[in-house]
């Protein structure tokens, strides 16, 4: 079994960069059982990393070694705390919990709820995944970028960013870049760096400890706050209240803001109009569908961190037929290196046909009509049950799919394409959040919406 967790990580080594590997691959010890792994971690920070980021990458570096195809290898993440974790949760106001849960085939067994407080003086840390050098700048983000060089230097004036676009197109990036920045170059900066449902989820565990105090005392004193998928907030009344107290603590002293979100604030429904107001304090900006040309210095500049040299006719294929995000050029890529490197050859256009079928290659984007006929086939409904007011699970998970797909691939508002359900653009932006949530947590149900996503686009012209 051993021999087969050494097998694994070499070819974890081989798909990830010599950095991610030497701090979250190499230290993990693993257990190889039959049909999948088991990875054991010290807390529930390593282990949400893992889970949101990584499991992909394991189910694919595993699969050849067992046996298996990808998508049938089980992944279980085990929380053993280390020395001190205890108190380090007691301090927190979190309980252990003795319980397993398993989703998506990723079961975890909770020892320790660790998260990662540290000091008052840095009170969260972060791992800075990317920077402004590794960020390929076009006309479809220059803005952006600009805006947010400009609150990472010292003498910059922009005081808060506000960033929209969706899924996959480098909110996260530009946020990271900013705190990586900060980091390396000015000691002295106090950064806080987390998503909107962390606040959330920290707050409330602030509430059951009745540490509200010592909560808002992490953020106390803060220079730069980079806030994370801020639709979240919708309809959470009390977080609202907090998060406003915060970034207007953060604001009156001159500190900076980065407020990330799928949706523009004037698209945000149910969230006080005082924090709306503080969203739309500096600059609004988002983000669109690389070009072409910035899709190619992608793929270069990826090969590139893969010690790969990518032919030119290899990077125009994928470039011409991926145009969708950023995530699906990197996915497409990472599966041509391992499997150029599984047959000790180097990537070409033979193959690059192979692994492009799998993806979205883009010929045509489908309209409402389109969209709808092939998520009714999908579910099993009909046109007639999507537009009714039925709360049958099936239905909801047929409207948010469609919801979802017409906001990906069509021109249409939020409210245009409420108004072929006869719903409000809030139902929509609910729906669509709901989907997003689902996939990035990589649930059972979430791996069910991206089977069924991923088979409308291809039925619907957008793969070959």
């Amino acid at each position: 079994m051993r021999d087969e967790w050494s097998k694994i990580s070499e070819n974890l080594k081989n798909l990830l960069e010599s950095g991610v590997f030497k701090v979250w691959i190499a230290p993990l010890k693993a257990h190889v059982f039959d049909g999948g792994l088991e990875l054991t971690v010290p807390n529930a920070f390593v282990a949400n990393w893992l889970e949101s980021k990584m499991l992909p990458t394991l189910r694919q570096a595993a699969a050849p070694v067992l046996g298996l195809e990808a998508s049938a290898v089980e992944v279980r993440v085990t929380i053993v705390p280390e020395a001190g974790a205890e108190e380090v949760g007691r301090d927190m106001g979190l309980q252990a919990r003795g319980r397993s849960s398993t989703a998506s085939g990723c079961g975890r067994k909770w020892l320790q709820a660790s998260l990662p407080f540290t000091s008052a003086r840095q009170p969260f840390t972060a791992s800075w995944r990317y920077s402004f050098t590794d960020l390929v700048v076009g006309p479809t983000n220059n803005m952006a970028v600009a805006a947010a060089r400009d609150v990472a230097d010292d003498h910059g004036c922009v005081r808060t960013l506000f960033i929209n676009s969706g899924s996959g197109l480098g909110k996260t990036h530009i946020a990271q870049a900013v705190g990586k920045s900060i980091a390396e170059e000015r000691k002295d900066v106090r950064v806080a760096y987390l998503t909107a449902e962390d606040f959330a989820s920290r707050f409330v565990a602030a509430l059951r400890s009745r540490d509200v105090e010592g909560f808002k005392e992490r953020f106390r004193d803060l220079d730069v706050l980079l806030l994370e998928d801020v639709h979240f907030f919708q309809g959470k009344e009390k977080m609202q209240e907090m998060a406003l107290a915060v970034i207007k603590s953060v604001q009156n002293r001159g500190g900076k803001v980065i407020f990330t979100s799928s949706f523009s604030p004037r698209e945000l429904q149910h969230v006080d109009s005082g924090l709306v107001s503080h969203f739309c304090s500096g600059i609004l900006t988002d983000i669109g569908r690389p070009t072409e040309a910035m899709r190619r210095d992608i793929l270069t500049r990826k090969a590139k961190s893969f010690q790969v040299l990518l032919p030119d006719n290899v990077c125009e294929l994928l470039a011409n037929h991926l145009d969708g995000d950023v995530r699906q050029l990197e996915s497409c890529l990472d599966s041509l290196v391992f499997k150029a490197r599984l047959l000790h050859c180097a990537p070409n256009m033979e193959l690059a046909r192979e692994i492009l079928g799998q993806y979205a290659q883009v010929i045509f984007r489908p309209d409402l009509a389109t969209i709808v006929r092939l998520v009714c086939e999908s579910y099993g409904l009909d046109e007639r049950q999507l537009r009714s007011r039925s709360r049958r699970k099936e239905c909801v998970l047929g409207r948010n799919t469609v919801y979802y797909l017409a906001r990906k691939h069509t021109e249409l508002t939020l409210e245009e394409i409420g108004a072929h359900f006869n719903r409000r653009h809030t139902s929509v932006i609910k729906g669509i959040t709901s989907v997003e949530r689902e996939l990035s947590r990589e649930s059972t149900l979430g791996h069910q919406i991206a089977r069924a996503v991923s088979l409308i686009e291809r039925n619907s012209g957008v793969c070959a």
